[in-house]
């Protein structure tokens, strides 16, 4: 079923301001879950929202905390979630950072005692659309084994940024140092279809294509000991240098309904006008565009697409035609109105 987005983000900020969050909040949180369906993530959008108002209503995550500074120095910031909706937060802590960004050049902040947020690439594309570069680090719930190991410490890591440019979307890097993303093996697990090989290992640390035994056991880094090298950098940016819960320690979303997560996040914020004119920056990233997609191409290749292209291209298909959810997704999402009391919208036409 297809909707259109601004029925959407109105349903779910309802059912998030039913739930307890203030309007405001609950309109940043709508966007951000939305806007992953847009763009096609659907693993870090509405497929989500579930766990969240389940998480709210246990009292897991408090929809009214707000956004603490523990120490700053500078451009500096070390902040406190508060037990929050990790996307509320998120925004706000890039909202704090883009004033003493301008004016320091660079800007950065650890974020602590947080949730599960999303998508990193929402983040750095509402950087890049008010022409900075912002470079975005989250731990997650244990996941992904160290390389020669086979017990769950770290979560899939993501590592995001996005740049600005003169081509109508920004060029997008987001990326998990694991080998897939978990989302698409809980996807996976909800279809009851098969994983690939090299995806992940079962609880004895034999590769698995069960998506169930995938989900018991572990997921397998990227580019095996470079993979693990770049998991433990985001696991010391976003878990130990903010302070909040590192490896194992970090509360599972879906399997820890009795405590919060402590998730810790990391945005490394820069001015482009600081280092160099921003007229000029557009023009250095689009001839860099045109000469990545004016080299050869491989057999049966159409066209050479850069990093952030392809969901862009989705998100206006699916800003036309209205935005794909699931019919699991949406049974949930029907769950919650009835309990709410809240209408939903008709599937777009």
């Amino acid at each position: 079923m297809r909707f259109l987005k601004e029925h959407l983000v109105a349903l779910t900020a309802q059912l998030a301001q039913t739930a307890g969050m203030p309007s405001g909040d609950a309109q940043i949180f709508a966007d951000a879950l939305v806007d992953a369906d847009v763009h096609g993530v659907s693993t870090h959008g509405l497929s989500r929202l579930n766990v969240y108002l389940s998480r709210m209503e246990l009292g897991l995550i408090d929809p009214h905390a707000e956004l603490r500074i523990d120490r700053q120095r500078g451009a500096v910031l070390a902040l406190d979630a508060g037990n929050g909706v990790g996307q509320v937060q998120a925004v706000k802590a890039l909202a704090m950072l883009l004033p003493r960004a301008r004016e320091k050049g660079i800007a950065a902040a650890t974020i602590r005692n947080s949730q599960h947020f999303g998508a990193l690439s929402y983040y750095c594309n509402r950087a890049a659309a008010q022409g900075f570069i912002l470079l975005a680090t989250t731990n997650c719930e244990p996941a992904m084994s160290p390389a020669g190991g086979s017990d769950a410490f770290f979560g899939t890591n993501p590592i995001a940024a996005s740049f600005p440019t003169g081509k109508g979307f920004p060029i997008k890097i987001d990326l998990s140092t694991s080998a897939i993303a978990r989302g698409n093996i809980i996807a996976a697990a909800r279809k009851n279809e098969p994983i690939p090989l090299g995806w992940a290992l079962d609880t004895n640390g034999n590769p698995t294509t069960d998506a169930e035994q995938a989900l018991l056991g572990t997921v397998l880094t990227m580019a095996g000991h470079k993979g693990y090298a770049l998991a433990l950098l985001v696991e010391l940016l976003s878990g130990v240098l903010s302070g909040a819960a590192i490896g194992p320690d970090v509360g599972s979303m879906y399997k820890d309904l009795d405590r919060k997560q402590d998730i810790g996040h990391f945005f490394c914020l820069l001015d482009i006008e600081a280092f160099m004119d921003r007229t000029e920056f557009l023009r250095r990233i689009d001839s860099t565009i045109d000469k990545l997609k004016a080299g050869r191409k491989l057999a049966g290749v159409a066209e050479i697409l850069v990093p952030g292209e392809r969901s862009a291209r989705t998100a206006l298909e699916n800003e036309r035609l209205g935005v794909p959810v699931s019919a699991e997704t949406w049974k949930e999402i029907e769950s919650w109105c009835a309990k709410f009391n809240v209408a939903a919208p008709l599937p777009a036409t």
